[in-house]
């Protein structure tokens, strides 16, 4: 096994590897289609990529790999930073140099990265413009809102900022129908989608931003992966004697919890069961946001039971006691 360390950029990336003689070898890469296809071809059969995870920069590198059977791996530099102790020092090279003694070291910890299905792509590029668009919508209207409380108006700056949110509007919408239409033309994408918008207090925007983030139910594949990664599960806080307070990892996607804290707002309004749940909570002393926290969790909970089950989700169903269930099914065998 060679483990290849790469340090990605926009333009190039640095390659660190030991060659057969045992010595440390080092070259760049033009992060361009012809250059990488021409380094992916000398790589050994047993040879593993192990890059930093920066984004957009790795996917051209991650989709070639996976069209010639490399296996490859991004890791979070947080991570690799903090699991080689204390360093000095500091560029491109050394750093590709770092990636590859990670790889080396934690190679049973590496987890291989499979390029997201072309839906799920095209999906993830509209769904990112859309956010990009509503964000620019919110900011003219707090500006339109600032100017129209002021002592003199402007009718013609108005008349811009009115058109320009109606413009946004337009697109957003039909951004939206083309998401419906990608989701639909996909069976498992339909059925997934309409199972997780069965949940009440989930939908079309939170339901496509978990299906994007969590690769359609398959990358991210229980409640609890999925809660950890939005932030919605506390961790222990202890050391010795000391209990603390359980708290949320900071290392979350905030754009997923902040959705889902909108999602819990409407099933605590919309859905008895999670209104009880709140009021018991309230009751019991415990603060607002940590009820909405556990709310979240039991909504990811929910969604990924009607994913597993295919079945939708009913506000009328009860639980059967685990001891029922196999009297019933005792019974069943019997007769």
């Amino acid at each position: 096994m060679q483990v290849y360390g790469i340090d990605l950029s926009m333009e190039k990336f640095d390659v660190s590897y030991i060659d057969v003689n045992g010595k440390q070898r080092d070259l760049q890469v033009k992060n361009r289609l012809d250059d990488i296809s021409k380094f992916l071809g000398k790589i050994p059969e047993e040879g593993v990529l192990c890059a930093e995870n920066t984004g957009t920069y790795g996917d051209l590198l991650v989709f070639l790999s996976n069209r010639q059977g490399i296996r490859i791996a991004l890791v979070p530099g947080y991570t690799i930073k903090h699991s080689l102790g204390l360093i000095k020092g500091k560029s491109d090279t050394m750093d590709a140099g770092r990636i590859r003694e990670y790889g080396e070291r934690f190679y049973d910890k590496l987890v291989f990265k499979a390029y997201d299905p072309e839906e799920i792509v095209e999906l993830k590029s509209l769904y990112t413009l859309r956010s990009q668009l509503v964000k620019a919508r919110k900011l003219l209207l707090t500006g339109q809102h600032s100017r129209s409380i002021g002592p003199m108006q402007n009718i013609s700056a108005q008349r811009h900022v009115a058109r320009a949110i109606s413009g946004l509007e337009a697109e957003i919408k039909a951004l939206e129908s083309e998401m419906e239409s990608i989701i639909k033309a996909d069976p498992k994408l339909n059925e997934n989608y309409g199972l997780a918008t069965s949940v009440r207090g989930i939908g079309p925007v939170i339901a496509t931003d978990l299906i994007i983030k969590t690769g359609n139910f398959k990358n991210i594949d229980t409640a609890r992966k999925a809660a950890s990664y939005a932030g919605v599960c506390p961790f222990p806080n202890e050391s010795g004697k000391m209990v603390g307070k359980r708290k949320t990892s900071p290392f979350a996607d905030r754009k997923l919890k902040a959705l889902l804290y909108m999602g819990a707002k409407s099933a605590v309004k919309h859905n008895k069961e999670y209104r009880l749940y709140y009021q018991k909570k309230q009751l019991e002393g415990k603060p607002h946001y940590l009820i909405m926290n556990n709310v979240a969790n039991k909504m990811l909970r929910t969604i990924y039971s009607v994913v597993k089950n295919k079945t939708p989700y009913c506000q009328d169903y009860i639980c059967l006691d685990p001891r029922e269930r196999n009297i019933i099914s005792s019974t069943k065998k019997v007769a």
